[in-house]
């Protein structure tokens, strides 16, 4: 049975529409994962000298640590890793035992890439601890560590539709966290005795071991209970409440699909998972203008900076343009709708959005004038061209949304694709090439100057562009209608 499911699978892979974007994607994901093999296989063997150079106990820290490393793959994993799924729907009325769709659904997680990168940190500085003196048992608490994050697995499968849970749970450790920063309670000197003594008593590893086999039962016995056409794999009903936003009829059909798109911001998983994420970006400016890395103090990245800060919701809600209405957008081509109206509400979305986050970026006036220009003349930059790369980068991303998930959040593999990567390039590298000539020719104020001058020329040639990018959506119409259609 196994080997049957694999094969559906291939051939899910094989005849899926989006096989040459999934492809060229599946090869540099390989080239990917090498990489990130290599960075935890020098980390494994390299940490283990830097904390020894540094005057700290290697094991001692590590076993200080595990605690936030746990939590922290926890979060990775709430937002990245996809949650097991097959097409599930057409074996319940086929003579296939639930035991064996749910074992290999289960199994699919256990192989998964975001378990097996840690073992290319945690075998090698296991390796070296051996090497340096300590007993074989080194070895049993690698297995507990291990054990722990399979534990984590099954856990963000549980939680994975139950964000009140993930945020709490995140939410106590940040306290945590803080209290230790501040030196008020340290936490890990509880923990670091605990993951030590999986060292120092090797029987206790089956602790671990009987919590993973419990999670795994639990998982089961959960998707097995739910393996039911109406019940687990239906949709979820919420209670309907209506808002009528009438202050937007003076805008006739933009302001249509302008209550849409904020009902849509209001009541999904998804959009409001991208809105937290949004206002998280206007932190992001601190890592560049506080000059706490290293590598940032470039100038050049000041501009980055600035478009990433203002531009937060602009780069995570447009690039899923018209994907956000992936579920009735077959219905919306039947409608006497044009793509200029539709285009222009997200548009206009962006623009507010864009516009709010800059006035709330004004405390980084703090770090100087400086640092709030870049921000300001991201902002130019983000609504006279940005905005109009990403409505048209949308006209090639045809994955639809699932919107009660807020899976992928930060963007879906389906939507990879050589057209979305070369519109996608000019967003960061054409401001900080253009900053850059201004920068090393004139003075950083002809950098912002010539990075705001081209943000006003794209709003100036706004109608030139639309007429452009509608051209586009009216080519794409039918293939995006046809992905849509699928369902993996």
């Amino acid at each position: 049975m196994v080997k049957q499911f694999l094969k559906l699978e291939w051939k899910s892979f094989l005849r899926s529409s989006a096989f040459s974007s999934n492809l060229a994607l599946k090869i540099l994901m390989i080239f990917g994962a090498i990489y990130f093999i290599i960075v935890f296989i020098g980390l494994g063997i390299g940490s283990y000298f830097i904390m020894e150079d540094a005057g700290l106990e290697p094991f001692s820290t590590i076993n200080k640590f595990i605690i936030y490393y746990l939590v922290f793959d926890l979060i990775i994993r709430f937002f990245f890793q996809k949650m097991p799924s097959l097409t599930i729907r057409p074996f319940l009325n086929q003579n296939i035992k639930k035991n064996s769709i749910v074992h290999y659904t289960l199994s699919k997680t256990i192989v998964s890439f975001f378990n097996f990168i840690h073992w290319f940190f945690f075998i090698p500085f296991t390796i070296v601890l051996i090497s340096k003196g300590f007993t074989l048992e080194a070895i049993f608490w690698c297995l507990s560590i291990l054990f722990f994050i399979y534990i984590n697995n099954f856990l963000s499968i549980l939680i994975d539709k139950k964000d009140a849970i993930f945020y709490i749970v995140v939410g106590i450790f940040a306290v945590f966290g803080a209290l230790q920063y501040y030196a008020i309670f340290d936490i890990t000197q509880y923990t670091n005795g605990f993951f030590e003594a999986f060292y120092h008593h090797s029987y206790l590893i089956v602790i671990p071991a009987a919590l993973l086999i419990s999670m795994y039962y639990v998982n089961f016995k959960f998707f097995k209970s739910n393996l039911y056409l109406d019940a687990g794999l239906s949709i979820k009903q919420d209670l309907a409440t209506t808002e009528n936003f009438t202050w937007l009829d003076q805008l006739g059909s933009l302001g249509t699909f302008l209550k849409n798109d904020i009902r849509l911001l209001k009541r999904n998983k998804r959009a409001k998972t991208t809105l937290m994420m949004s206002f998280l970006f206007l932190f992001y400016g601190l890592l560049f203008f506080t000059n706490s890395i290293e590598a940032y103090k470039n100038p050049v990245w000041k501009i980055f900076a600035g478009i990433f800060v203002s531009g937060g919701f602009l780069l995570n809600f447009g690039q899923f343009v018209p994907s956000w209405d992936s579920s009735y957008y077959p219905l919306m081509m039947t409608q006497n709708i044009t793509y200029k109206d539709y285009l222009s509400s997200k548009w206009w979305l962006m623009v507010i959005a864009t516009s709010i986050t800059t006035l709330l970026a004004s405390f980084y006036l703090f770090f100087g004038i400086e640092s709030y220009l870049a921000i300001l003349t991201g902002a130019i930059f983000n609504i006279g061209v940005n905005s109009h790369i990403v409505l048209l980068g949308g006209a090639y991303i045809k994955t639809p949304i699932d919107l009660t998930s807020n899976k992928n959040a930060f963007g879906d593999k389906k939507s990879f694709n050589i057209k979305t990567l070369l519109i996608s390039l000019p967003k960061l590298a054409l401001p900080m090439a253009i900053y850059a000539i201004g920068y090393y020719t004139l003075g950083w104020q002809y950098g912002y100057l010539f990075v705001a001058l081209t943000g006003i020329l794209g709003f100036a040639f706004k109608n030139k562009v639309f007429q452009m990018i509608e051209s586009v959506y009216k080519k794409e119409k039918y293939a995006t209608l046809e992905a849509y259609k699928q369902k993996k």
